[in-house]
C-alpha cells in the first residue's frame, strides 16, 4: 500500500513536490496545512505579496513548506531548510508558486 507522500505532485489540485534527503515530499496545501501556516507566519496575502516583491524570507519559505508536506515522518523542520538552501531560492520557488497560486486561487 502507497501513502499520499509517495504520489506524485498534481499541479490542478495544488500539489507540488520538494526533494528532501533524497527523497520526493508531496506538498499539499489544504486548507488545514494554511491555517497552520497561517497561525504560525500571519495573514496568508500579506505572505503572497511579500513573495511578489521579493521579500520572503527563507524561514517563512521553509515554514509554508513544512505545513504543507502530507508527511513528515523521520524529518525535522531544519532538513526542509537544508533541502531548499540545496536547491537554490531559483530552484525553490517552483513549488513555492504552486503552492501560492493555490492561495490565491483555491481548487476552483
Amino acid at each position: 500500500m502507497t501513502d499520499a507522500s509517495d504520489k506524485p505532485a498534481t499541479a490542478l489540485r495544488g500539489e507540488a513536490s520538494l526533494c528532501i534527503a533524497g527523497r520526493e515530499r508531496l506538498l499539499r496545501p489544504s486548507f488545514d496545512a494554511l491555517v497552520r501556516a497561517e497561525e504560525e507566519l500571519g495573514p496568508l496575502f500579506a505572505l503572497v505579496e511579500r513573495a511578489g516583491e521579493g521579500r520572503l524570507q527563507l524561514t517563512e519559505m521553509t515554514a509554508l513548506f513544512w505545513h504543507c508536506l502530507t508527511d513528515r515522518s523521520a524529518l525535522a523542520r531544519e532538513d526542509v531548510g537544508r533541502a531548499v538552501v540545496g536547491m537554490g531560492l531559483a530552484r525553490a520557488t517552483k513549488p513555492l508558486r504552486v503552492v501560492l497560486g493555490q492561495i490565491l486561487q483555491g481548487s476552483g
